[in-house]
C-alpha cells in the first residue's frame, strides 16, 4: 500500500489521506473545532480526502476544515477545477450577453411590428355579437366610441387608418396608412361600418374627406338640420362646425354625435382628428359648441342625420 509519512508523528497513512497541520498562530476566528490557547492552535488533526475527521491516538474525533487536497482526489482534478473557476466569469458574461441579446431582439421585433401595423389593430371594430340587436344609430355610436384613444402614426403627422380605408389622402406613411386631415373620413367610416348607405367620392352629393361634404350630402338628401332650427340632435348624427356658405362652401370640422342632453349648448361627440388630448387623435367632448380648430369661426352650424 502506498503511504506517506507525517513529519513528527512517526505514523503512516494511506495515500488517500493526508495530514494537515494548522499554523502555530491563527486569527481569533480560527478554524471551527480547533482548541486555542493564547491564540495558538494546540492540536493538529488529520483529514481524509473526503474532509472527514479520523481518529488519532489519545484524541477524540475532531471536525476538519476541507482543504484543496480534501476536495479533489488528484492533481488533474485540481487543474480541471481551477480551469472551471477561470471559465466561470466568462460563462457568466456569456449568459448575460445572451440575455441582453434576446431582450434587444424582442425590442427590435416589437418596434418592427409596430412599424408595420402601427396602432391600427389596437382599436378593432366591435364584432357582430356586440352590434347585434342595436339600432343603426346605436351602432354608429358604439363603433365611433370604440376608436377613442386612437392616434396617428407618427404622432405628429396626419397618417391615419380612416383615410387609408377610403384610399384617400397622400401615400408615404411609414405604416402603410394615408395622410390628410381626417375628421370627415372618420365620421364617414363610422357610418359605413354601421351600415349607412352613401357614396364616398368627389361628385355632387357625395361624402369625402372634406368636412363640408357632409353638409352638401345632407342638403341633397333632406337630412340637414341647422343648429338654430330647434332640431334636437340624436345619437349617430354628424355635427358640422364652422360652416361658410357661398359659391365655394366650406366647413372646418365634423364630429359624431353621441348625445345631446337638455340644457347643453352643444352635443356630446366623438371627434376624429381631434387635438385637445393629442396632435391628431380620436377623443370625446361633452357639450361641444365649438370645435378646437384654431383661429376662425368653428361654431356649431347644424347636424346631418343618417337616412
Amino acid at each position: 500500500m502506498n503511504v506517506i509519512e507525517t513529519s513528527g508523528l512517526g505514523e503512516r497513512y494511506p495515500l488517500n489521506q493526508t495530514a494537515v497541520t494548522w499554523p502555530s498562530t491563527v486569527p481569533q476566528s480560527g478554524p471551527e473545532g480547533s482548541q486555542r490557547s493564547g491564540g495558538c492552535l494546540r492540536r493538529w488533526r488529520v483529514c481524509n480526502v473526503a474532509g472527514e475527521s479520523v481518529r488519532r491516538k489519545g484524541f477524540g474525533r475532531r471536525r476538519c476544515r476541507r482543504s484543496l487536497v480534501a476536495q479533489y482526489s488528484s492533481s488533474s482534478e485540481m487543474r480541471r477545477a481551477s480551469a472551471a473557476r477561470l471559465r466561470q466569469p466568462g460563462q457568466s458574461l456569456r449568459r448575460s450577453g445572451l440575455i441582453l441579446g434576446a431582450g434587444a431582439i424582442m425590442i427590435i421585433l416589437a418596434a418592427a411590428l409596430h412599424g408595420v401595423f402601427g396602432n391600427t389593430d389596437s382599436f378593432p371594430v366591435p364584432g357582430k355579437a356586440t352590434l347585434a340587436g342595436l339600432s343603426l344609430r346605436q351602432r354608429i355610436v358604439v363603433i365611433a366610441r370604440s376608436q377613442v384613444g386612437y392616434g396617428t402614426e407618427p404622432s405628429s403627422s396626419y397618417c391615419n387608418k380612416f383615410s387609408a380605408y377610403w384610399d384617400a389622402g397622400t401615400a408615404g406613411c411609414p405604416s402603410g396608412e394615408r395622410a390628410e386631415e381626417w375628421c370627415a373620413d372618420f365620421a364617414a367610416w363610422a357610418w359605413q361600418e354601421a351600415g349607412v348607405h352613401f357614396t364616398y367620392g368627389y361628385g355632387l352629393g357625395e361624402i369625402n374627406g372634406a368636412a363640408v361634404s357632409f353638409y352638401e350630402w345632407g342638403v341633397a338628401n333632406g337630412e340637414w338640420h341647422p343648429a338654430m332650427s330647434g332640431y334636437v340632435a340624436a345619437p349617430g348624427d354628424v355635427a358640422v362646425y364652422g360652416l361658410t356658405l357661398g359659391a365655394d362652401p366650406s366647413a372646418v370640422h365634423v364630429a359624431v354625435v353621441t348625445g345631446d342632453a337638455p340644457g347643453q349648448r352643444g352635443p356630446d361627440v366623438v371627434n376624429g382628428d381631434g387635438d385637445r388630448t393629442g396632435f391628431s387623435v380620436v377623443e370625446t367632448e361633452t357639450g361641444q359648441v365649438r370645435a378646437d380648430t384654431g383661429p376662425g369661426d368653428s361654431t356649431l352650424a347644424g347636424y346631418v342625420s343618417p337616412p
